[in-house]
Parts: structure tokens; C-alpha cells; sequence
């Protein structure tokens, strides 16, 4: 089932969650184990993370440097479908600009049409470790709205080679990422949403957004792309902050802020345990007033670990 579909029939906020691929060499027990855990709250669909290529240069015996390309977590396709078919739970895995080539991104979606996966999420993705400009593959997308922009060619029976005839129409539900904070890349918060616009006009059917902790981000997010005429449904992603050292990391990965209230509880804190404590309060509070209000979903980013969660969906459901 589309998530465009579950979100509009639905009459109350729903539950959903993201889950990272294991990493190279391991196996499913663990995201199964996370997926079991959460089976109780009715999650409406599950996200599946995808991870680009990586580059590392290593320095060899006799002084040389060598460069070797890996990916850590492969699989996102496989876990996909194996989540869907093995719990009957919609999956959203997500679809990247960065590391692939049109093509590349082509065959993935004709993948998962076959194996009856109706929803992606579309994503610029990072850049290369190391390199400050994102830089697309040759013959790959630079911007996420020309990524929505092939899946929806596909829609209409459009593919890469022109020359194919009675083409199969693909029909995904595309979600796309908002930041009430505005990208880290955008000059300033306007043309961050001339460009989340784009990826709308292109096809999104509905946001998702970039974690925040102040509910106000939200709310003055959501209340600017209605005036800029987006009318998609817009759905929070929540963190619930679970290491003492994420009061400095998620800031500086993410480009985002966090309210004195939060800064001065997590720096109370003398271990990994109160702090996820802490993170799993403030996200419950924050949950209670984004459900109060009525937003469509509460997508929740887990990263494999379910317990904090179970206590937020179990305290706000």
C-alpha cells in the first residue's frame, strides 16, 4: 500500500519508523529483532536507509597510498523486500542521488517494482568523506528534484532509452526530505523552500522531515509551505537522542539547534544512560504536542535501537 494512501485514510496520527541496512558481513537478527519489538504499535510502514559507496585511502607498507572504494551497508533492496513480504508492513527504501548513475537508479527501481515495494524516498544524499561539494556521478542527478522528476517520468511508461516500446508504467508513492531548519547548503531558509517546491512540482507526494528538537521549527515549517503552496502532507521525524556525546554531534552533522532546556539537562548527565533518559523524555514531550496537534505521522529515526522507542510510542499512542 502507498503511504500517500495510508496517510489519507487514516483519522489519527500514525506510527513509523527508519531502520539502517546491517553493516557488511552482518546479518537481518538485529533489524528483525527491532521490527518484533515494535510489531505491537501497528507501525504503518518502515524506511530503509541507503548508503553510498565510500572512499579510503590507506598508506601501504612501501609508502604508497592506495584508494579503495567499499560500501558498509548493502542490502537496502534485499532488506526491503524481505521486510514487506516477511511482516506485511509497507517499506520505504530510499533512493539516492549520490554514488549512482541514472541508470543505476533506473534498474533499482525496476527492482522494486517487481517485487511489489510502491514507495521510495528521494534523497540528494551525502557527498564523498572529505570532499566539501557534492559532486554527482557522471551521468547521475545533482539535485533530489531531478531524481523525483525520473521517478515520475516512469509514472507515465517514460524510461532512459527512448527507443523502448509499450513501456510498463511504474507508480511509486515519492517522499521527499524537508528541513525546518533549512538544509545546511541553502544560503537562507527561503530558497531552501524554493527548493523542497521543486521536488514537489516534480512529483513528491508527500515530506518527511529532518530530525529537530523545538517543536516551533515544525510548526513554522509547516505553516511556511503553505504559504509558498505546498500542500503535501508533512511529516516530523523525531531522534530521541540516546549518547551523551549526540548534545555535540547531531548539531554538527545536522546543522540543527537544540533548545537551552535540552542542552542543560543532557550536560547533567554523567553517562549514556541518563542521557537516553533525558532524550527519551524530551522526545515523548515533544511527541504528545506533535499528535495533539495533528500531524499526519510521527516517523521516529531508530538507527537499529527499539527500547527508547517502545517507551515513547507506548507513553504517546
Amino acid at each position: 500500500m502507498k503511504v500517500i494512501d495510508i496517510l489519507n485514510q487514516s483519522d489519527r496520527t500514525l506510527f513509523s519508523f527508519e531502520l539502517l541496512p546491517p553493516l557488511k558481513g552482518n546479518d537481518v537478527s538485529r533489524i528483525n529483532r527491532t521490527i518484533e519489538s515494535l510489531l505491537e504499535f501497528s507501525p504503518s510502514y518502515i524506511n530503509i536507509t541507503t548508503h553510498r559507496d565510500e572512499v579510503e585511502f590507506r598508506e601501504m607498507p612501501d609508502g604508497t597510498i592506495s584508494r579503495r572504494i567499499t560500501r558498509k551497508r548493502p542490502g537496502t533492496v534485499a532488506i526491503a523486500a524481505n521486510i514487506q513480504y516477511k511482516y506485511g508492513i509497507p517499506v520505504v527504501p530510499h533512493i539516492l542521488c549520490g554514488g549512482f548513475t541514472k541508470s543505476e537508479t533506473e534498474h533499482v527501481l525496476i527492482d522494486l517494482n517487481f517485487m511489489g515495494i510502491e514507495n521510495v524516498l528521494a534523497l540528494r544524499g551525502d557527498g564523498i568523506k572529505g570532499e566539501s561539494v557534492f559532486k554527482p556521478e557522471p551521468e547521475g542527478h545533482a539535485h533530489a528534484s531531478e531524481l523525483v522528476t525520473q521517478m515520475a517520468q516512469l509514472r507515465q511508461g517514460y524510461y532512459l532509452d527512448p527507443e523502448l516500446k509499450n513501456t510498463h508504467k511504474i507508480d511509486f508513492c515519492i517522499g521527499v526530505a524537508g528541513y525546518p531548519e533549512k538544509h545546511f547548503e541553502a544560503p537562507n531558509p527561503d530558497i531552501d523552500l524554493q527548493f523542497l517546491k521543486q521536488k514537489v512540482d516534480a512529483g513528491a507526494d508527500y515530506i518527511v522531515t529532518q530530525m529537530f528538537f523545538d517543536n516551533r521549527f515544525y510548526f513554522d515549517f509547516v505553516e511556511r509551505c503553505r504559504k509558498a503552496g505546498i500542500e503535501v502532507p508533512i511529516i516530523p521525524g523525531i531522534k530521541p537522542i540516546a549518547l551523551m556525546n549526540q548534545l555535540t554531534v547531531l548539531p554538527k552533522i545536522f546543522s540543527i539547534d537544540m533548545p537551552n532546556e535540552l542542552v542543560l539537562e543532557l550536560r547533567k548527565c554523567s553517562s549514556d544512560a541518563e542521557a537516553r533518559a533525558v532524550g527519551t523524555e524530551w522526545s515523548i514531550h515533544q511527541s504528545k504536542e506533535l499528535v495533539a496537534a495533528g500531524v499526519p505521522s510521527l516517523h521516529i529515526y531508530t538507527y537499529g535501537i527499539s527500547d527508547n522507542v517502545k517507551e515513547i510510542v507506548r507513553s504517546v499512542f
